[in-house]
C-alpha cells in the first residue's frame, strides 16, 4: 500500500513568513522522492524540531548499522584469505564512525552516541581479529616451507 501526502490550504487567510535558510539551524537532508505523484517535489528538507531530528537520525542510523552488521557477518563467514576486503570494510566503518562524531553528535543524546560508537568499535574489533588471524596464518604458511 503506497501512501501519498498532499498539502492543502482551506483557509482564506494566508500568512507568508520569509525565513533565512542559511541561518536556520537544523538537520539538513534530501528526501529520495521514490513515489511518483502530482504534487510538491521536495528537494531539500531542514528539520528544526529536536524530537523529529532525533527520530529521523535514529532510524537512519539503525538501517546503516544493520547493513554494516550483515556485511561484517558475511565477511567473517567467508573462508577466503583476502585481507583487502577486510581492510576496505575497516576503512568504511572508520569513515562511518567519523560521520557519527562530526555530523550526528550535534543532534543526538550523548548516551546514544556513546552506545553507537561502542557498537561500531565492536564490529571493528571483529574485523581486526579476523585480519590478524589471516596475517598470522599466511606468515605461518610461508615459514613452514622446507629448510636446508
Amino acid at each position: 500500500m503506497k501512501k501519498h501526502y498532499s498539502i492543502c490550504n482551506e483557509n482564506a487567510y494566508i500568512q507568508i513568513n520569509f525565513l533565512d535558510y542559511k541561518k536556520l539551524r537544523g538537520f539538513k537532508f534530501t528526501p529520495k522522492n521514490r513515489i511518483k505523484y502530482n504534487g510538491v517535489k521536495v528537494n531539500k528538507l531542514i528539520v528544526v524540531k529536536p524530537y523529529f531530528t532525533n527520530n529521523i537520525l535514529k532510524k537512519k542510523i539503525k538501517k546503516k548499522l544493520d547493513m554494516y552488521l550483515k556485511y561484517v557477518v558475511e565477511i567473517l563467514d567467508n573462508d577466503d584469505d583476502d585481507s583487502g576486503v577486510l581492510e576496505l570494510a575497516l576503512n568504511d566503518l572508520e569513515r562511518y564512525r567519523r560521520t557519527v562524531l562530526n555530523k550526528y553528535q550535534l543532534y543526538l543524546e550523548k548516551k546514544y552516541v556513546n552506545l553507537l560508537l561502542k557498537k561500531i568499535e565492536l564490529l571493528q574489533h571483529e574485523l581486526k581479529t579476523k585480519l590478524m588471524y589471516i596475517n598470522y596464518y599466511n606468515d605461518y604458511e610461508e615459514s613452514k616451507g622446507k629448510s636446508r
